[in-house]
């Protein structure tokens, strides 16, 4: 019988439990050593301890941003900072043992609890939306929409394509949420910065969209620097991937997120999965 994804998650978890909990039941350095360890707590690991492991992974300069027990008991949780990237790997007590990939789902409702957390810790470096120039961005819907909401997109993104069509959704019932979207045209899309460029220069959001509806759109240059100036300001922000959706309160988040998710976001609720 074939193994389903879920199958495969909960073998992964149990998995992380044997290797996990077998350095406790069965390390033969005596009894006091293996008290010790129980006795132990998340607490007690020493920034050395960390650091050394940091410089093993061949990156030391990470930084420690949080320590704290896992929902698997003996398992401690370690959040770094790698150059503005979210890291998070799991230590046992002993420090003999580490996870470093794959998630710790919770088996009893199948929530990613390591996704879950690292979403936590992005959310805490929020984005000031009053500092992102908005003036030469296309907007879809009303500009006195009090929720303003910035996309980076680019005119060969299959992805971003689907979320336009969401963002038509959203607008087709809520008069108070504007989109801002801004240009990164990816490298490897060949024709997505003449088009960006194009569209710029009209400053046509049907353009856009034909574009997304595999309709052909005039090549138009001119002098603008608006695709220049928004995928200098997006790698700035970190910001690789498209599309890209700052939130009104400057949250971040990737993809062609579904209608209902992305207004719950936009409303101020977490969005983490559940």
């Amino acid at each position: 019988m074939p193994l389903t994804y879920e199958k495969v998650v909960i073998v992964f978890v149990l998995v992380l439990i044997t290797v996990s909990w077998g350095p406790l039941r069965n390390d033969a350095s005596g009894a006091d050593a293996k008290k010790g360890i129980r006795k132990a707590s998340c607490n007690s690991l020493e920034q050395k301890d960390i650091r050394d492991i940091l410089g093993k992974l061949k990156v030391p300069d990470s930084a420690i941003v949080n320590i704290a027990p896992s929902p698997m008991k003996g398992i401690c949780e370690v959040v770094v900072d790698n150059q503005g990237r979210t890291g998070i790997f799991y230590l046992d007590l002993s420090k003999k043992y580490m996870f470093l990939f794959g998630s710790l789902v919770d088996v009893a409702t199948m929530t990613n609890l390591t996704a879950n957390k690292m979403q936590q810790m992005k959310d805490k470096k929020r984005v000031d939306i009053a500092k992102i120039p908005l003036n030469e961005a296309l907007v879809a819907g009303e500009l006195t929409a009090p929720k303003k909401v910035i996309v980076f997109t680019d005119p060969d993104c299959d992805y971003c394509a689907q979320l336009h069509k969401t963002i038509q959704g959203i607008l087709s019932k809520r008069k108070d949420i504007a989109f801002y979207l801004k240009f990164l045209p990816l490298e490897f899309h060949k024709d997505a910065y003449w088009k960006a460029k194009s569209i710029a220069c009209n400053k046509s959001l049907q353009m856009l969209e034909d574009n997304f509806a595999n309709k052909t759109i005039q090549k138009t240059d001119c002098p603008t620097d608006e695709v220049d100036n928004s995928m200098k300001l997006a790698n700035s922000l970190g910001i690789k991937a498209t599309p890209t959706i700052i939130l009104p309160d400057g949250r971040i988040r990737e993809g062609a997120l579904p209608e209902d998710e992305l207004i719950n976001l936009i409303d101020g609720r977490n969005g983490y999965e559940k």
